[in-house]
């Protein structure tokens, strides 16, 4: 049962909600011992991000292959002005999933520039990125007031659909929802759909499907910064549940799937082991060549995204992709 805290941290113009869950710790440790008691064996991709796991992210997006924060900024850099235009005069910015709000500041830069003030609602699981977060974009912008969620996506679009907001324009950037299962994808939009009103809008990042080389070239680094994402699970099992899994036994494997149109990233087992999971009193054996599941990146095409939006109680308006066509930005309206 969700109990939230709410943090003033004497700045009036800055509230965070600390919406605390139950003992995360003990949710961590009951789906290790599901995903890798499971056959096939798998992760859950939440848990790459970590602190450590967000550093390296946010990384892996100035790679020369990850191509999609550079064509997302892009956009945003091309079109701000009219995306900011398409709905009528937004004084509430919603962000899911906000990290650093780096690439935010252009929306909010685009909002702020006819209007008096702006009430910028950041979603993140991390309380401590988004004080961050908050503090740089406070500095920046006198005329921004922030109200952050520190949860997990369902739970704070649960706690924001109580509430009543201005005009809003929702944001989710990055192509997170490529992450999402189809129908987990559905789930969400339709969460979001109950925060919005009828006129509001939500920015949705997509990544489109394109040559299997290009895609698998952007999750397969050669600097191996990729990898060591990946790999960086297996240390915090290790730390947080007393595990001895032996990194350079594990090997990042990334492959294309056509027919799903989706990247599936996974932990190659490079020979036959046990690793002991000592907290879970847990043995799990591997043998050599077998994988675990840790993500699946979904690829889109407009026509999807169209689809997608009309079954979740959206319609999307317009879509504006980079020069080399290769990410998509779409304005969702929600509708009757």
């Amino acid at each position: 049962m969700s109990q939230p805290e709410l943090a003033r941290l004497n700045d009036e113009r800055l509230v965070i909600h600390k919406l605390v869950r139950r003992d995360l710790l003990a949710d961590f440790a009951e789906d290790v011992r599901r995903g890798l008691s499971s056959q096939p064996k798998h992760l859950f991709a939440k848990y790459l991000y970590d602190e450590l796991g967000s550093q390296l992210f946010e990384a892996i997006c100035l790679l020369p292959e990850y191509y999609l924060t550079r064509a997302e900024n892009e956009i945003l850099l091309r079109h701000a002005a009219e995306i900011v235009g398409s709905i009528e005069t937004p004084n509430t910015l919603i962000e899911m999933g906000s990290g650093s709000a780096s690439k935010t500041r252009l929306v909010i830069e685009t909002l702020l520039s006819d209007r008096s003030e702006l009430l910028f609602i950041p979603v993140d699981i991390s309380a401590s990125a988004l004080e961050r977060s908050s503090r740089v974009l406070l500095q920046s912008y006198p005329r921004l007031r922030i109200e952050a969620y520190a949860a997990e996506y369902f739970e704070a679009l649960a706690e924001l659909a109580k509430q009543q907001r201005g005009r809003t324009l929702a944001l989710f950037l990055g192509s997170n929802v490529s992450n999402f299962e189809p129908e987990e994808a559905r789930a969400f939009l339709r969460a979001m759909r109950n925060v919005l009103k009828v006129g509001d809008a939500l920015l949705l990042g997509a990544d489109l499907r394109k040559e299997k080389s290009i895609l698998e070239a952007a999750y397969n680094d050669s600097l191996g910064v990729t990898a060591a994402f990946s790999r960086n699970l297996l240390v915090r099992i290790n730390r947080a549940l007393d595990a001895d899994f032996d990194l350079p036994a594990f090997r990042h494997h990334a492959i294309y799937n056509e027919i799903a149109s989706r990247i599936e990233i996974h932990l190659e087992s490079l020979r036959a082991q046990t690793v002991v999971i000592r907290k879970l009193e847990l043995e799990v054996r591997l043998v050599a060549g077998e994988l675990i599941h840790t993500e699946n990146s979904y690829k889109y095409d407009l026509e999807g995204i169209a689809k997608l939006a009309s079954e979740t109680g959206f319609v999307r308006a317009r879509a504006w992709l980079d020069e080399r066509k290769r990410f998509s930005s779409n304005l969702l309206l929600a509708v009757d």
